[in-house]
């Protein structure tokens, strides 16, 4: 595996939130240069803006080409030169379409292998014409037919979500068999894969309370989530539940496992949040590009104060790098396996290989 800094990529995020203070923050800290080399896609302008408003003075490089960026500095790339008007804690089209030209520059410059790994600093949906999350929305720009999954992940919890940016009243109607298999899939391959959980333990939790009550309170965990499960299970796959959300998190249940698949967005953030809002990272898993980012949102009601602890952006880029190294570990054994020196003789299927008939007798000596 090459030795190198791995260089990351950062989006400002939304002008107006704190995306900025987070970012400056988090590489005031000369010892963060010291594991990549940083690249944010933003404008130095409001860079500079947000350094005087809250008093850091975190120094930066100003690059206008990724392949300029300098080992051991903060380098900001200059995505746009027109000014942008800023209105601290309040969300816009202008500061929507200043994060969006971020997004769009650096995804450019990733499928020109400009960069190893993007962490995006919060933006809101609203100000985005179309936009209903970076994972989607790197889905649809990277248009590789890989499919993405949002993981929220601290040291103690890991939770994804079937579904993401859907309304209450939506939910049930979007929830389907197919998709929990699906999501499910890709959790478990990133369990692997991107954080090197061996043989991963996955709970599924149900959709209506008390897992419907055999059907009293909905029939989804009968027809939907239950089959879901037996299905991934026959493939091979550690999945159990459904279990009822309230009394999962409830009895904290979820140290038992590796991962947790939430159903919703408030399912499965709301606990999530209660115990990581500082630290906790979201991660989109199942692309080829490794996206994090906090696990907070833009923070509109502390922008410009100096209030927003940066300890969740610095875990998402800490996880970005350790992901991209585990892919490396993961994936060069796979590169050049060894060829077999002998043929082996048996059947395949594993049935004959793992399941016993019960009426076979030992072969006599």
């Amino acid at each position: 595996m090459e030795e190198r800094k791995i260089r990351i990529a950062i989006t400002h995020g939304d002008t107006n939130g704190v995306g900025y203070e987070v970012i400056l923050k988090t590489f005031a800290d000369p010892a963060m240069l010291e594991l990549c080399t940083p690249i944010v896609y933003g404008s130095p302008k409001v860079a500079s803006y947000h350094c005087k408003m809250l008093e850091i003075d975190t120094p930066f490089t100003i690059i206008n080409k990724a392949e300029e960026a300098h080992d051991n500095r903060l380098n900001l790339l200059t995505v746009f030169e027109e000014d942008v008007k800023i209105d601290l804690g309040e969300p816009t089209a202008e500061s929507g379409e200043a994060a969006k030209k971020a997004i769009d520059r650096a995804l450019k410059d990733y499928k020109a292998g400009l960069f190893d790994v993007l962490v995006t600093a919060p933006v809101s949906k609203n100000s985005i014409n179309g936009f209903n999350g970076h994972t989607a929305y790197i889905e649809r720009a990277l248009n590789d037919g890989k499919k993405g999954l949002t993981i929220l992940t601290n040291e103690d919890l890991r939770v994804a979500l079937v579904t993401n940016n859907v309304a209450i009243k939506d939910v049930a109607e979007a929830i389907t068999k197919q998709k929990i298999v699906e999501k499910a899939k890709i959790f478990h391959e990133a369990l692997r894969r991107d954080m090197r959980v061996s043989s991963p333990r996955i709970a599924v939790l149900a959709l209506n309370p008390r897992c419907g009550e055999d059907g009293v309170l909905g029939d989804e965990e009968q027809t939907i989530i239950k089959p879901a499960i037996d299905e991934l299970v026959e493939q091979g796959l550690q999945v159990f539940g459904p279990y009822a959300a309230d009394d999962f998190f409830g009895r904290s249940a979820y140290f038992r496992f590796d991962g947790v698949l939430a159903m919703y967005h408030d399912q499965g953030q709301t606990p999530f949040k209660a115990v990581a809002y500082e630290n906790g990272v979201r991660y989109s898993a199942g692309l080829e590009l490794i996206r994090t980012a906090p696990a907070h949102g833009a923070n509109f009601a502390a922008a410009g104060k100096n209030l927003t602890d940066e300890q969740s952006l610095r875990n998402a880029v800490y996880t970005a790098i350790d992901i991209w190294r585990n892919r490396q570990n993961y994936d060069e054994p796979l590169q050049n396996p060894l060829q077999k020196l002998y043929h082996e003789r048996r059947d395949d299927s594993e049935k004959v290989r793992f399941h016993k008939k019960q009426d076979s007798k030992p072969e006599a000596e």
